[in-house]
């Protein structure tokens, strides 16, 4: 069994999460699946076994539809943290069939290939109405000012959220995906556990309205949905509308500010960009591939599986390390090396297997057309200061983009 060396993977050293691509490639070498005793997980860090586990029925995103903490051999969360577990624990990501299907089959309905086509030009004014604003003041945050207003406007938007009460959502949702991270503080869970209440809180009261005033949003139809004897409980729907805000603009914030970080350190791609924007499809693909917004995924073993010839029993934690997949020399040639007419790019950024990301086609529509709406209309955009990495290792972002003209 491969145990691996906390000098080159360590979630928590800000030298790592500037740069954890080193420190994949060492992971790779080493096997298929290397125990990391400080989180108790069991690292996969090679793209193949990565996607075939992502289809494995003997894993999954939770162990309590078929066994109680004390049977799986896991200690339950503590009291004081309830909220953000009720909250979490009824959303699709955390949930297994039959409630998983259930729930997703409900709300595919509001992701159709139709549904999200219908969406473009809303989409694309938006974009170029956030870009404008950012030429006409010289330049700003790339993040705050066009990055977050965008896929925050359209989730808020398809959810049936009014423009006066989309303030808190961004926070909200950055205080609970703090707990997506490795071993989070009990800050971080006392944070998540007041926006978990605090967002419920609000969602009880619009859900409340929309049964009096039901509206054409994904709220009103999860409400009649229930109504005509589809099973949804009042929970259920609070955290399928909590996921799909987090889910529905985390990682396109996060891959936008990435993405035009990577351009601006390799500026002979950039140029090839600017002077052929019928790139922007492959380069959204390849963006997402060549730093990974979202870098772990963990499931839970809940029979033993042999990888490699090791037998993880259990009860145990893989962590599928999506960044390592998707720069794994196997799949991808050249993998360190931006490529934005990258044609053959399986990346695995959007999951696969029964979880796949259901928004990922919005996701594509947003970030194509907010870097259509930037190559269009800032076609001088430069970066104006060195940025900040995020200390979160899982959810790799930006603290902001400086940008100039």
């Amino acid at each position: 069994m491969a145990v691996v060396d906390a000098l080159s993977f360590d979630p928590w050293d800000p030298a790592f999460v500037s740069d954890p691509y080193p420190a994949y490639a060492e992971l790779r070498e080493r096997g298929r699946v290397i125990y990391y005793e400080p989180t108790d997980q069991w690292l996969v860090p090679r793209h193949a076994d990565v996607s075939a586990l992502l289809r494995e029925r003997r894993l999954g995103r939770t162990y309590q539809h078929r066994f109680t903490h004390e049977d799986f051999g896991r200690t339950a969360p503590p009291a004081e943290q309830e909220p953000f577990h009720t909250l979490n624990d009824h959303g699709m990501l955390d949930l297994e069939p039959p409630d998983h299907t259930r729930i997703r089959r409900l709300v595919s309905k509001a992701f159709t290939p139709r549904t999200v086509e219908r969406l473009q030009p809303y989409v694309r004014r938006l974009a170029g109405e956030l870009v404008d604003r950012l030429v006409e003041a010289g330049g700003g945050d790339l993040l705050s000012d066009v990055a977050e207003p965008l896929p925050v406007a359209v989730i808020a938007e398809m959810l049936g959220i009014p423009e006066s009460d989309r303030g808190p959502l961004r926070p909200w949702s950055a205080d609970i995906c703090g707990m997506y991270e490795l071993s989070p503080s009990k800050e971080t869970a006392a944070r998540a556990v007041r926006a978990s209440v605090e967002f419920s809180e609000y969602l009880l009261e619009l859900i409340a309205a929309r049964r009096k005033e039901p509206g054409d949003d994904l709220i009103s139809g999860l409400i009649a949905a229930h109504d005509e004897g589809d099973r949804l409980t009042e929970q259920e729907m609070i955290s399928t509308a909590v996921l799909l805000l987090n889910a529905g603009h985390e990682a396109t914030v996060n891959a936008t500010v990435n993405g035009w970080w990577a351009l601006f350190r390799n500026p002979e791609q950039l140029a090839a960009l600017r002077a052929d924007h019928s790139l922007v499809p492959t380069a959204v693909e390849e963006l997402m591939r060549y730093d990974t917004p979202l870098q772990l995924f963990e499931r839970w073993v809940l029979d033993d599986i042999e990888i490699d010839g090791t037998t993880v029993p259990r009860g145990a934690e893989i962590a599928m390390l999506f960044g390592s997949a998707n720069h794994d020399p196997a799949v991808f040639a050249d993998p360190e090396r931006l490529d934005l007419s990258r044609a053959d790019n399986p990346h695995i950024s959007f999951s696969a297997g029964i979880h796949y990301c259901i928004g990922a086609p919005l996701a594509r529509i947003e970030l194509a057309a907010s870097m259509t709406a930037l190559l269009e209309r800032a076609p001088t955009l430069a970066l104006a200061a060195e940025p900040r990495r995020k200390a979160a290792f899982v959810i790799r972002g930006l603290e902001g983009l400086s940008v100039t003209l």
